[in-house]
């Protein structure tokens, strides 16, 4: 599979006021696929994004060869109409054996409408960089897999069980779940490849009162942290085309 159609689930929007900076959530997934899919691992491979703004309706079709769910403002469990009628979309893209991709929101959704249970998590709100640890590898991670990864977080859901057939990943200390799979067709990330640590610090900025000082602190002081968006990114594309797992 030489190109690859990614139909992105657009679950909610970037604010109006940093949109001329940083783009839209489609725009922010499009340019870091597209750039993880030029690195030597992913040679000739071709990306194609194809935008679905969910809350106003779901793909009338199944054609894509992956869905990407987005983060959201939104919880899960709220069970918002445009909720269901997304996680209806879901189960007609998996019975037509099309891959499925989550991150943050999308990574939640995944767990709790598929046998899981997505909850506020006890420390609050995660922001900043987060680092993860493996906890088990794969074929789709490449030859040369490190031990843990950083991937910029804003978060104050996250999975707390998982569904029977999900299989974790990668851990951390804050959020127990931050990477899981299902057989082969589902592959989740808490944490979000697409943002720059620019626009982290944006949100960061735009929450301090939210957020409370100490957090806000906390988040920016991550931001010298290196972020493995890129490399994440590249696992999710290798995921998609169909790498089998490997335990170590």
């Amino acid at each position: 599979m030489n190109n690859i159609r990614i139909g992105i689930l657009q679950t909610d929007s970037v604010l109006e006021k940093f949109q001329p900076d940083f783009g839209d959530y489609p725009q922010m997934f499009e340019w870091v696929l597209q750039t993880s899919a030029r690195q030597p691992e992913c040679a000739k491979l071709q990306i194609d994004c194809i935008n679905y703004p969910v809350q106003q309706s779901t793909p009338l079709v199944v054609d894509c060869d992956a869905y990407l769910i987005t983060g959201s403002r939104d919880s899960v469990y709220d069970d918002a109409p445009w909720i269901l009628d997304l996680v209806g979309f879901i189960e007609r893209a998996l019975a037509a054996d099309k891959k499925i991709i989550g991150v943050c929101f999308g990574h939640q959704l995944m767990a709790h409408y598929f046998g899981g249970r997505v909850a506020p998590a006890e420390g609050g709100w995660a922001v900043g960089v987060h680092t993860s640890d493996i906890l088990q590898r794969h074929n789709w991670m490449g030859e040369s897999v490190p031990t843990q990864f950083n991937l910029l977080s804003s978060h104050k859901d996250q999975v707390v069980e998982l569904p029977q057939t999900a299989e974790v990943f990668a851990t951390n200390g804050f959020c127990p779940v931050a990477g899981f799979t299902m057989n082969d067709r589902v592959i989740t990330v808490q944490g979000h490849p697409e943002f720059t640590k620019a626009y982290a610090q944006g949100l960061l900025d735009h929450r301090r009162t939210l957020l409370g000082e100490a957090v806000y602190q906390q988040g920016m002081d991550s931001m010298s942290k290196a972020t493995d968006e890129l490399l994440v990114a590249r696992w999710l594309l290798q995921f998609v085309i169909g790498q089998e797992s490997m335990r170590p």
